[in-house]
């Protein structure tokens, strides 16, 4: 068994929430990004969690590569094109690029999303404005009231 504290050898990772600069997407929304173009230069995915307060959430939005995104805490509202899903911890969705989709805390207590992107370039697009930028940039703030 490898002893606690070490670490693999590069280029595969271990990653502690903690040591991670959060991204603070506004209004209680925060993400804490795990594996991407910004920490490794062989990832074909892109891996992170969002944490949501309260009422919060992200606007209608896709992506230029598929999604599955887990609920790994609380009770989250999934909206994936024209339809509203009911989720609690241990439920997942998978969306495939292009199609409409956000996720909306429905609880008491915070909501957090284990996020997986089918790719290294990953892109936003806004449904209500057609604004596309890069996933976690200074443009992809974005939390709101849900």
């Amino acid at each position: 068994m490898t002893p606690a504290g070490s670490r693999p050898v590069p280029p595969s990772m271990v990653l502690l929430p903690d040591d991670i600069e959060r991204f603070d997407r506004g209004n209680g929304v925060v993400t804490i990004p795990f594996v991407g173009k910004w920490n490794c230069a062989e990832n074909r995915v892109t891996t992170g969690m969002t944490v949501f307060s309260p009422g919060t959430g992200i606007p209608l939005h896709s992506h230029n590569v598929e999604e599955t995104v887990l609920v790994y805490e609380g009770e989250a509202t999934a909206v994936i094109g024209d339809d509203e899903f009911d989720l609690v911890a241990g439920q997942a969705t998978w969306v495939p690029a292009g199609v409409p989709h956000c996720f909306r805390n429905r609880g008491e207590g915070s909501m957090t999303i284990y996020w997986v992107y089918g790719g290294r370039d990953v892109t936003r697009t806004v449904t209500a404005t057609g604004e596309t930028f890069e996933h976690l940039s200074e443009a992809d703030r974005g939390g709101t009231p849900a």
